[in-house]
């Protein structure tokens, strides 16, 4: 019976292991294509996951802070923004400048909008628009603002349109997304530089 027994027990395991393989071959085989395509989406933007994070600082006499997370998606940038101190219930210009520089008292050494391709000014969902152009952010009752976006025309890492290196600011009135090439979003009343994290 043993003799039996053993050789049956080694074909069933063999057809399991080859099953397995077999299954892993595909798995693995469709795994890298969706990996290589994901990969090659996000080199053309940034180093796949890298981060990168702003420490918003008050300026212009506000209490405005909080801290501004970049980390690179396939698509994009994804920006998450936890901002304190702002009056209730009001809408604030937020952008990415051109300069790392927070120096100023009012931000104004943090240049203009980061505009690596020479864009007018505009909306980030206009086909036209500089790089550090975002949505509006409204802060709740409390003051406070909780926001996320992706951001498809930045990149957190190495090249033109990475956001290391530049600054983040919060605006005292809303952006009208059509003045050129401030959007009339007012004086800056929190701004931090972007760095790798």
């Amino acid at each position: 019976m043993k003799p039996v027994l053993i050789p049956l027990a080694a074909c069933v395991a063999a057809t399991v292991v080859l099953a397995g393989c077999a299954g892993s071959g595909k798995s693995a085989s469709a795994s890298s294509s969706a990996t290589g395509a994901t990969a090659a989406a996000a080199a053309s933007a940034g180093t796949s996951g890298a981060r990168a994070a702003a420490q918003l600082q008050p300026k212009s006499g506000t209490n405005t802070a909080g801290t501004v997370t970049f980390q690179q998606q396939p698509g994009g940038v994804l920006m998450t923004a936890s901002i304190t101190g702002l009056p209730p219930n009001t809408v604030h210009g937020f952008h990415v400048h051109e300069k790392g520089d927070c120096s100023a008292p009012d931000a104004m050494s943090a240049g203009g909008h980061f505009n690596p391709g020479g864009k007018p000014h505009g909306q980030m969902t206009m086909p036209e628009h500089h790089a550090g152009d975002m949505n509006n952010v409204t802060a709740d009752a409390n003051g406070n603002v909780r926001v996320s976006m992706l951001l498809p025309s930045l990149s957190v890492g190495t090249g033109a349109n990475s956001v290391i290196g530049r600054a983040v600011v919060v605006h005292k009135d809303p952006d009208d997304y059509k003045t050129q090439p401030t959007g009339n979003a007012g004086g800056r009343i929190a701004c931090g530089v972007v760095a790798a994290s």
